[in-house]
């Protein structure tokens, strides 16, 4: 692999826990070049991306909080594939981080969640007027991917189900993106969910759990000591069938956030979800 045939890579939110996942991931990956690695966080200015992510040897790429002159470098690079920006950060910044990198022709690959659903179109109509690819990935788990095909089958011959996310209590939106998106998933089969019974009544406000398309509940734990984990439960009389994905580390994403960076150079437009890409 040469060195003009790399694709060059800013990590935003590099000092973060996935962050660090993803520039160890990407300096390790022989078709990859780390370019930049982007964090606002003042105690990790300066220090070298790949010192701070646990690599034996420094990447001699620093941490800075400057995003638009790290585009306007990238994109200056007329020697070297497309850029492309992975965005692990918040989502009171990530829409506004997005739009800067597609106006300097950085394609964004986004794992951050939390955009609303007027959010993501705005930007999808954005990409699509710079012919600009751009992937919105809820979740890079092929593990996820698969429970989530698995409850697309099973959600023609159940009419009951719920979904129960699990993350650690850092996470700032609820529900999680992954749980939004199965939800969705499962409401565009065309069927409503979960017929009424009862008149329920909520005796605590939110008891019941937020309340998406189709009748579909999805409950939101948060807890020290979790990662990521989701069930989607299926009820019918006499049996109960749960599908669960469970995180033990963040490398298992790692796959998925590869295959990204080395898909989103070939899109023209907007595309959400990883199984779009598989």
């Amino acid at each position: 692999m040469t060195n003009q045939a790399l694709i060059p890579v800013i990590i935003n939110g590099a000092a973060g826990k996935m962050g660090r996942e993803v520039v160890k991931a990407v300096a390790q990956a022989p078709d990859l070049t780390l370019m930049g690695a982007i964090d606002r966080n003042p105690e990790h200015q300066g220090k070298d991306a790949g010192e701070l992510a646990g690599l034996t040897e420094p990447l001699e790429v620093p941490i800075t909080d400057q995003l638009e002159p790290m585009l306007g470098y990238v994109a200056g690079e007329r020697q070297l594939p497309p850029g492309v920006i992975i965005d692990f950060t918040h989502p009171d910044s990530v829409y506004d981080n997005v739009r800067s990198a597609i106006a300097y022709g950085i394609r964004p690959v986004v794992g951050t969640t939390g955009l609303s659903p007027e959010k993501i179109q705005n930007l999808a109509d954005f990409a699509e007027k710079a012919s600009t690819g751009c992937l919105i990935i809820p979740n890079f788990s092929i593990g996820m991917v698969l429970l989530q095909q698995a409850a697309i089958t099973a959600s023609k011959y159940f009419d009951h189900v719920e979904i129960i996310e699990l993350h650690h209590n850092q996470k700032a939106d609820a529900p999680s993106g992954t749980a939004i998106q199965t939800a969705q998933l499962l409401a565009e089969l065309g069927k409503t969910f979960n017929p009424a019974i009862v008149e329920e009544t909520e005796k605590i406000p939110g008891a019941r759990g937020s309340l998406a398309d189709e009748g579909i509940r999805i409950h939101s734990v948060r807890l020290p000591g979790l990662i990521a984990h989701q069930e989607v439960i299926f009820g019918a009389a006499g049996q109960i069938y749960t599908l669960r994905h469970d995180t033990s580390d963040r490398a298992c994403y790692m796959p998925g956030v590869l295959l990204a960076i080395r898909k989103v150079s070939q899109l023209k437009s907007l595309v959400y979800g990883l199984e779009k890409i598989l």
